[in-house]
Protein backbone atom coordinates (compact mmCIF):
# COMPACT_ATOMS: atom_id res chain seq x y z
CA UNK A 1 0.00 0.00 0.00
CA UNK A 2 1.26 3.51 -0.77
CA UNK A 3 -0.58 6.47 0.73
CA UNK A 4 -3.77 4.39 0.92
CA UNK A 5 -3.59 3.40 -2.74
CA UNK A 6 -3.31 -0.13 -4.10
CA UNK A 7 0.02 -1.62 -5.11
CA UNK A 8 -0.16 -2.74 -8.72
CA UNK A 9 -0.13 -6.50 -9.23
CA UNK A 10 2.27 -7.92 -11.80
CA UNK A 11 0.52 -9.63 -14.70
CA UNK A 12 2.22 -13.00 -15.14
CA UNK A 13 1.07 -13.97 -18.63
CA UNK A 14 -1.06 -12.85 -21.56
CA UNK A 15 -2.61 -9.49 -22.33
CA UNK A 16 -6.04 -7.78 -22.08
CA UNK A 17 -8.72 -6.59 -24.50
CA UNK A 18 -11.22 -3.84 -23.65
CA UNK A 19 -14.47 -3.56 -25.67
CA UNK A 20 -16.44 -0.34 -25.16
CA UNK A 21 -18.51 2.39 -26.81
CA UNK A 22 -17.69 6.10 -26.65
CA UNK A 23 -20.83 8.21 -26.27
CA UNK A 24 -24.43 9.09 -27.03
CA UNK A 25 -23.86 11.12 -30.18
CA UNK A 26 -24.15 10.25 -33.85
CA UNK A 27 -21.80 7.39 -34.70
CA UNK A 28 -20.65 6.91 -31.09
CA UNK A 29 -22.80 3.89 -30.20
CA UNK A 30 -20.47 1.36 -31.81
CA UNK A 31 -17.91 -1.24 -30.69
CA UNK A 32 -14.38 0.05 -30.03
CA UNK A 33 -11.32 -1.91 -28.87
CA UNK A 34 -8.35 -1.08 -26.65
CA UNK A 35 -5.56 -3.37 -25.46
CA UNK A 36 -3.24 -3.58 -22.47
CA UNK A 37 -0.08 -5.45 -21.57
CA UNK A 38 -0.43 -5.12 -17.80
CA UNK A 39 -4.20 -4.82 -17.16
CA UNK A 40 -3.81 -1.21 -15.97
CA UNK A 41 -2.71 0.87 -18.94
CA UNK A 42 -4.85 0.63 -22.08
CA UNK A 43 -4.35 2.04 -25.57
CA UNK A 44 -7.09 2.37 -28.16
CA UNK A 45 -6.88 0.44 -31.41
CA UNK A 46 -7.87 1.68 -34.87
CA UNK A 47 -7.34 5.30 -33.90
CA UNK A 48 -10.21 4.92 -31.42
CA UNK A 49 -12.61 4.36 -34.32
CA UNK A 50 -15.22 1.59 -34.39
CA UNK A 51 -14.03 -1.93 -35.20
CA UNK A 52 -17.46 -3.47 -35.88
CA UNK A 53 -20.37 -2.06 -37.88
CA UNK A 54 -23.72 -3.33 -36.65
CA UNK A 55 -26.06 -4.10 -39.54
CA UNK A 56 -29.23 -5.27 -37.79
CA UNK A 57 -31.70 -3.96 -35.22
CA UNK A 58 -31.09 -0.33 -34.24
CA UNK A 59 -27.66 -0.45 -35.93
CA UNK A 60 -26.32 1.05 -32.71
CA UNK A 61 -24.86 -0.84 -29.76
CA UNK A 62 -24.01 0.12 -26.18
CA UNK A 63 -22.52 -1.68 -23.16
CA UNK A 64 -20.58 -4.43 -25.00
CA UNK A 65 -19.63 -7.50 -23.00
CA UNK A 66 -16.91 -9.76 -24.44
CA UNK A 67 -15.99 -13.23 -23.19
CA UNK A 68 -14.37 -16.47 -24.32
CA UNK A 69 -16.81 -19.34 -24.67
CA UNK A 70 -16.45 -22.96 -23.70
CA UNK A 71 -15.96 -23.73 -27.40
CA UNK A 72 -12.89 -21.41 -27.57
CA UNK A 73 -14.78 -18.86 -29.67
CA UNK A 74 -15.13 -15.29 -28.43
CA UNK A 75 -18.62 -13.87 -28.02
CA UNK A 76 -19.88 -10.35 -27.63
CA UNK A 77 -23.30 -9.21 -26.47
CA UNK A 78 -24.57 -5.66 -26.15
CA UNK A 79 -27.57 -3.35 -25.82
CA UNK A 80 -29.31 -2.87 -29.18
CA UNK A 81 -30.15 0.79 -28.69
CA UNK A 82 -30.06 4.22 -30.28
CA UNK A 83 -30.30 6.62 -27.34
CA UNK A 84 -31.65 9.53 -29.41
CA UNK A 85 -34.89 7.51 -29.63
CA UNK A 86 -35.25 7.68 -25.83
CA UNK A 87 -34.21 5.68 -22.77
CA UNK A 88 -37.27 3.42 -23.03
CA UNK A 89 -36.92 2.70 -26.74
CA UNK A 90 -34.96 -0.54 -26.83
CA UNK A 91 -36.25 -4.06 -26.43
CA UNK A 92 -33.45 -6.22 -27.82
CA UNK A 93 -29.90 -7.47 -27.35
CA UNK A 94 -27.34 -7.98 -30.11
CA UNK A 95 -24.71 -10.73 -30.22
CA UNK A 96 -21.67 -11.68 -32.31
CA UNK A 97 -19.15 -14.55 -32.46
CA UNK A 98 -15.48 -14.57 -33.49
CA UNK A 99 -12.70 -17.11 -33.84
CA UNK A 100 -9.86 -14.59 -34.04
CA UNK A 101 -11.14 -11.30 -32.49
CA UNK A 102 -10.85 -9.67 -35.93
CA UNK A 103 -13.78 -11.05 -37.89
CA UNK A 104 -17.12 -10.95 -36.07
CA UNK A 105 -19.95 -13.02 -37.55
CA UNK A 106 -23.34 -14.47 -36.63
CA UNK A 107 -24.77 -11.04 -35.76
CA UNK A 108 -28.06 -11.83 -34.04
CA UNK A 109 -30.84 -9.69 -32.59
CA UNK A 110 -32.55 -11.19 -29.53
CA UNK A 111 -35.83 -9.29 -29.43
CA UNK A 112 -37.59 -9.54 -26.07
CA UNK A 113 -40.89 -8.32 -27.51
CA UNK A 114 -41.01 -11.41 -29.74
CA UNK A 115 -40.74 -13.82 -26.82
CA UNK A 116 -44.39 -13.47 -25.81
CA UNK A 117 -45.18 -14.61 -22.27
CA UNK A 118 -45.68 -11.06 -21.03
CA UNK A 119 -42.57 -9.57 -22.62
CA UNK A 120 -44.39 -7.91 -25.52
CA UNK A 121 -44.24 -4.50 -23.82
CA UNK A 122 -40.51 -4.55 -23.01
CA UNK A 123 -39.11 -1.00 -22.83
CA UNK A 124 -35.54 -1.72 -21.67
CA UNK A 125 -33.12 -4.58 -22.22
CA UNK A 126 -29.86 -3.08 -20.99
CA UNK A 127 -26.22 -4.02 -20.44
CA UNK A 128 -26.29 -7.81 -20.97
CA UNK A 129 -23.58 -10.14 -19.71
CA UNK A 130 -23.09 -13.90 -19.75
CA UNK A 131 -21.58 -16.51 -17.46
CA UNK A 132 -21.15 -20.26 -17.89
CA UNK A 133 -23.39 -22.30 -15.59
CA UNK A 134 -21.45 -25.49 -14.86
CA UNK A 135 -24.51 -27.28 -13.51
CA UNK A 136 -26.75 -26.52 -16.47
CA UNK A 137 -23.89 -26.67 -18.98
CA UNK A 138 -25.31 -23.57 -20.64
CA UNK A 139 -24.62 -19.87 -20.68
CA UNK A 140 -26.69 -17.78 -18.33
CA UNK A 141 -27.41 -14.47 -20.05
CA UNK A 142 -28.49 -11.66 -17.71
CA UNK A 143 -29.46 -8.02 -18.20
CA UNK A 144 -31.52 -5.14 -16.79
CA UNK A 145 -35.15 -5.41 -17.90
CA UNK A 146 -38.28 -3.28 -17.67
CA UNK A 147 -41.71 -3.20 -19.28
CA UNK A 148 -44.51 -0.65 -19.57
CA UNK A 149 -46.30 -2.42 -16.71
CA UNK A 150 -43.20 -2.76 -14.54
CA UNK A 151 -41.15 0.30 -15.33
CA UNK A 152 -38.51 -0.10 -12.60
CA UNK A 153 -35.67 -2.01 -14.22
CA UNK A 154 -34.50 -5.16 -12.46
CA UNK A 155 -32.06 -7.93 -13.32
CA UNK A 156 -33.45 -10.84 -15.38
CA UNK A 157 -31.80 -13.96 -16.75
CA UNK A 158 -32.29 -16.65 -19.38
CA UNK A 159 -30.28 -19.61 -20.63
CA UNK A 160 -28.74 -19.99 -24.05
CA UNK A 161 -26.60 -22.59 -25.77
CA UNK A 162 -25.72 -20.55 -28.87
CA UNK A 163 -26.06 -16.84 -27.91
CA UNK A 164 -28.81 -16.63 -30.53
CA UNK A 165 -31.90 -18.04 -28.83
CA UNK A 166 -32.86 -17.91 -25.17
CA UNK A 167 -35.23 -19.58 -22.75
CA UNK A 168 -38.07 -17.61 -21.18
CA UNK A 169 -36.52 -14.87 -18.98
CA UNK A 170 -36.94 -15.00 -15.21
CA UNK A 171 -36.26 -12.44 -12.45
CA UNK A 172 -32.76 -12.61 -11.00
CA UNK A 173 -32.62 -9.63 -8.64
CA UNK A 174 -35.32 -6.97 -8.53
CA UNK A 175 -35.90 -4.13 -6.07
CA UNK A 176 -38.25 -1.18 -5.74
CA UNK A 177 -35.38 0.98 -7.06
CA UNK A 178 -33.86 0.60 -10.51
CA UNK A 179 -31.12 -2.04 -10.66
CA UNK A 180 -28.93 -2.03 -13.79
CA UNK A 181 -25.45 -2.90 -15.10
CA UNK A 182 -25.13 -6.29 -13.43
CA UNK A 183 -21.77 -8.09 -13.26
CA UNK A 184 -21.56 -11.54 -11.63
CA UNK A 185 -18.24 -12.85 -10.30
CA UNK A 186 -17.69 -16.18 -8.53
CA UNK A 187 -15.37 -15.93 -5.52
CA UNK A 188 -13.56 -19.23 -4.89
CA UNK A 189 -12.42 -18.05 -1.45
CA UNK A 190 -15.92 -18.02 0.05
CA UNK A 191 -17.84 -20.01 -2.60
CA UNK A 192 -20.23 -17.13 -3.23
CA UNK A 193 -21.48 -15.41 -6.36
CA UNK A 194 -21.16 -11.64 -6.17
CA UNK A 195 -23.67 -9.63 -8.19
CA UNK A 196 -22.36 -6.09 -8.65
CA UNK A 197 -24.73 -3.41 -9.95
CA UNK A 198 -25.36 0.31 -10.12
CA UNK A 199 -26.76 1.38 -6.74
CA UNK A 200 -29.16 4.08 -7.91
CA UNK A 201 -29.72 5.52 -4.42
CA UNK A 202 -26.37 7.32 -4.51
CA UNK A 203 -24.95 6.51 -7.99
CA UNK A 204 -22.39 4.04 -6.64
CA UNK A 205 -21.55 0.36 -7.21
CA UNK A 206 -22.85 -2.21 -4.72
CA UNK A 207 -23.03 -5.98 -4.46
CA UNK A 208 -25.25 -8.72 -3.09
CA UNK A 209 -24.25 -12.38 -2.82
CA UNK A 210 -25.73 -15.83 -3.31
CA UNK A 211 -24.62 -19.43 -2.93
CA UNK A 212 -26.25 -20.15 -6.28
CA UNK A 213 -25.75 -18.47 -9.63
CA UNK A 214 -29.47 -17.89 -10.14
CA UNK A 215 -30.02 -16.69 -6.59
CA UNK A 216 -31.61 -15.79 -4.40
CA UNK A 217 -29.30 -12.78 -3.96
CA UNK A 218 -30.04 -11.61 -0.45
CA UNK A 219 -29.24 -9.15 2.32
CA UNK A 220 -28.81 -5.41 1.94
CA UNK A 221 -26.59 -4.17 -0.90
CA UNK A 222 -23.01 -3.38 0.15
CA UNK A 223 -21.58 -0.27 -1.52
CA UNK A 224 -17.94 -0.73 -2.57
CA UNK A 225 -17.12 1.94 -5.16
CA UNK A 226 -14.60 4.58 -4.12
CA UNK A 227 -15.01 6.97 -7.06
CA UNK A 228 -15.48 10.65 -6.19
CA UNK A 229 -18.46 11.11 -8.51
CA UNK A 230 -21.40 9.09 -9.87
CA UNK A 231 -20.52 5.78 -11.53
CA UNK A 232 -22.15 2.96 -13.47
CA UNK A 233 -21.19 0.08 -15.72
CA UNK A 234 -18.70 -1.62 -13.39
CA UNK A 235 -16.61 -4.54 -14.60
CA UNK A 236 -14.46 -6.89 -12.51
CA UNK A 237 -11.54 -8.83 -14.01
CA UNK A 238 -8.42 -10.56 -12.71
CA UNK A 239 -4.80 -9.64 -13.25
CA UNK A 240 -3.55 -12.79 -14.97
CA UNK A 241 -1.82 -15.29 -12.71
CA UNK A 242 -2.61 -13.44 -9.48
CA UNK A 243 -5.37 -13.27 -6.88
CA UNK A 244 -5.87 -9.56 -7.60
CA UNK A 245 -9.15 -8.32 -9.03
CA UNK A 246 -9.55 -4.96 -10.74
CA UNK A 247 -12.89 -3.15 -10.75
CA UNK A 248 -13.31 -0.43 -13.35
CA UNK A 249 -16.36 1.81 -13.61
CA UNK A 250 -17.67 4.55 -15.86
CA UNK A 251 -17.60 7.98 -14.21
CA UNK A 252 -20.21 8.98 -16.77
CA UNK A 253 -20.46 12.62 -15.70
CA UNK A 254 -16.70 13.14 -16.01
CA UNK A 255 -15.92 11.31 -19.24
CA UNK A 256 -13.41 9.00 -17.57
CA UNK A 257 -13.00 5.61 -15.91
CA UNK A 258 -12.17 4.93 -12.26
CA UNK A 259 -10.12 1.89 -11.17
CA UNK A 260 -9.91 0.14 -7.80
CA UNK A 261 -8.40 -3.13 -6.60
CA UNK A 262 -9.20 -6.05 -4.29
CA UNK A 263 -8.23 -9.64 -3.50
CA UNK A 264 -11.49 -10.68 -1.82
CA UNK A 265 -14.21 -8.70 -3.73
CA UNK A 266 -15.19 -7.01 -0.45
CA UNK A 267 -12.38 -4.65 0.52
CA UNK A 268 -10.98 -2.22 -2.02
CA UNK A 269 -8.26 0.38 -2.46
CA UNK A 270 -8.21 2.91 -5.30
CA UNK A 271 -5.52 2.57 -7.93
CA UNK A 272 -3.48 5.78 -8.13
CA UNK A 273 -4.23 7.78 -11.27
CA UNK A 274 -0.59 7.62 -12.35
CA UNK A 275 -0.78 3.81 -12.23
CA UNK A 276 -3.50 3.36 -14.87
CA UNK A 277 -4.52 5.02 -18.11
CA UNK A 278 -7.48 4.98 -20.50
CA UNK A 279 -6.89 8.12 -22.51
CA UNK A 280 -9.70 7.55 -25.00
CA UNK A 281 -12.86 8.46 -23.03
CA UNK A 282 -14.51 5.02 -22.97
CA UNK A 283 -18.06 4.42 -21.85
CA UNK A 284 -19.50 1.22 -20.32
CA UNK A 285 -17.60 -1.81 -21.59
CA UNK A 286 -15.81 -5.00 -20.55
CA UNK A 287 -12.31 -6.48 -20.35
CA UNK A 288 -11.20 -10.02 -21.19
CA UNK A 289 -7.83 -11.76 -20.96
CA UNK A 290 -6.23 -12.61 -24.30
CA UNK A 291 -3.02 -14.34 -25.38
CA UNK A 292 0.20 -12.65 -26.49
CA UNK A 293 -0.46 -13.90 -30.02
CA UNK A 294 -3.99 -12.44 -30.05
CA UNK A 295 -2.64 -9.13 -28.75
CA UNK A 296 -0.07 -8.91 -31.55
CA UNK A 297 -2.67 -9.89 -34.15
CA UNK A 298 -5.05 -7.13 -33.01
CA UNK A 299 -2.32 -4.48 -33.14
CA UNK A 300 -1.12 -5.67 -36.54
CA UNK A 301 -4.63 -5.64 -38.00
CA UNK A 302 -6.15 -2.52 -36.47
CA UNK A 303 -3.10 -0.44 -35.63
CA UNK A 304 -2.93 2.01 -32.73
Amino acid sequence: MKDNYAVKAESRYGKYLFAYFVGNGEGEEKIHFAVSEDGYNFKALNGNKAVIEQTKGKKCVRDPYIFKGEDEYYYMVGTDMRCEEGWESNHALVTWRSENLIEWTDETIIDMQKLGAGFEDTTRAWAPQAIWDKKEKKYMLYWAHSTKRHNTAGMYYAYTEDMKTITEPKPLYCRSIQTIDGDIVYNEKDNLYYLFFKHDEDQTIAYVTSENLTGPYKDEPVVVSLAPSGVEGSEVYKINGTDTYIMVMDEYGKGRFFMQQTTDLKNYLPVAKEDYSMEFSPRHGSIVAISDEEYERLIEYFGE
